[in-house]
């Protein structure tokens, strides 16, 4: 059976990370907790320009640099997830304890779903031991289409079926 991975709760990863901030050294900046808290509370799988319009969005002056060196500094943190789905460009996820997740992906949309599957980390441990593996950790990434993008699909096919055929030019 699948079911959704664990909920973020996005005000303990901020109490982390300020934590790492303070036993490192570092300043707790207004920049950095405006980028910390578009990711942790957004619900979405974040690219660094998806980050730039929602701090936009929000009035919130960060620059590209400082979105970068705060991203770098959450994945050392251990409170983000860098994911690089082969579109050219990385994404970031908040990292929730012990919630192992796979991934479908949207290649119409880009579209980024989680899902958790009993039955799916059971058979990694027997597939591993057939092998004489001993299963340390695994990741599972499902590229396809969406249910939009199929309906979208399935739409503008129907439509260029239903299209009269255009006369030939001579």
């Amino acid at each position: 059976m699948t079911s959704p991975p664990p909920q973020v709760d996005g005000h303990a990863l901020l109490d982390r990370f300020r934590g790492y901030l303070r036993d490192h050294n570092l300043p707790i900046t207004h920049p950095r907790e405006a980028v910390a808290s578009l990711i942790f509370f957004s619900g979405r799988h974040l690219s660094v320009e998806d980050i730039e319009r929602g701090l936009a969005d929000r009035d919130a002056r960060v620059g590209k640099a400082t979105i970068y060196r705060t991203l770098e500094l959450m994945t050392t943190a251990q409170v983000v997830q860098e994911h690089d789905f082969g579109e050219g460009f990385k994404r970031y996820e908040p990292l929730v304890a012990q919630s192992h997740h796979e991934h479908l992906i949207c290649v119409g949309c880009g579209r980024v779903v989680e899902f958790s599957s009993e039955r799916l980390e059971r058979m990694n441990a027997l597939i591993a031991e057939e092998h004489g593996f001993r299963h340390d950790r695994h990741r599972l990434e499902i590229y396809g289409l969406c249910h939009p993008c199929q309906r979208r699909d399935a739409e503008a096919l129907r439509s260029e079926t239903l299209r009269p055929e255009e006369p030939a030019h001579d």
